[in-house]
């Protein structure tokens, strides 16, 4: 495998959980963002990047002993894309494509990361979405190191739609089980609904 990472963007303000932390909701008997963190570390990619806000001690602890690069994004209440700033500009140089994680994504799997790691190719660097069984695009995605100087100047809480909607034609899909890549949780009621079905 080419020389890769991985963000976790974990910088957002949870702010429709009512005072809750998402992040630190359990999980397995764990925070959500050190169960996500373990599913980054074990993809396969050379370098986990987790990109958390400023004064967040209860996701730092969450990343206690694990072996992933913690960085603080500043302007992390701007929007996701001051999350992904902060991230890019933290990778290594030789990465040459970086997969962006949403730390509230609890059904993504190691492998799903990697299956997303995988269709990276060097030799014709394109964008790689994971898409839902019904071909509905979500996340992660992957992006080329021919986009990073694009990804540093992103504004806003968009994210990186504009970018991607650029490369519109040119993204190449990847299938994932179910609904693994569209499962986020943003609320108490999504984790209520969520823990009925999965027991956890």
């Amino acid at each position: 495998m080419a020389e890769t990472a991985i963000i976790l963007l974990a910088a957002g303000a949870a702010r429709r959980m009512r005072g809750r932390d998402k992040l630190l909701e359990p999980v397995g008997g764990v925070p959500l963002l050190t169960d996500r963190a373990r599913t980054c570390l074990e993809a396969g990619a050379e370098r986990v990047i987790v990109v958390l806000p400023p004064d967040a001690p209860g996701r730092r602890a969450a990343l206690r002993d694990m072996d992933v690069a913690c960085v603080t994004a500043p302007q992390a209440h701007l929007g996701m894309a001051a999350s992904i700033r902060a991230g890019v500009r933290a990778l290594p140089g030789g990465c040459t494509a970086v997969l962006m994680v949403l730390a509230d994504m609890p059904e993504l799997t190691s492998a799903d990361l990697a299956a997303v790691l995988a269709a990276h190719d060097p030799a014709c660097p394109r964008i790689c979405r994971a898409e839902a069984a019904d071909g509905t695009p979500g996340h992660p995605v992957l992006f080329p190191a021919r986009l990073f100087a694009a990804l540093t100047r992103l504004a806003g809480d968009r994210g990186a739609q504009p970018l991607i909607a650029g490369e519109a034609g040119r993204i190449k899909p990847v299938p994932l089980p179910g609904r693994r890549a569209l499962t986020d949780l943003d609320t108490p009621e999504d984790w209520a609904e969520w823990r009925l079905h999965h027991r956890l």
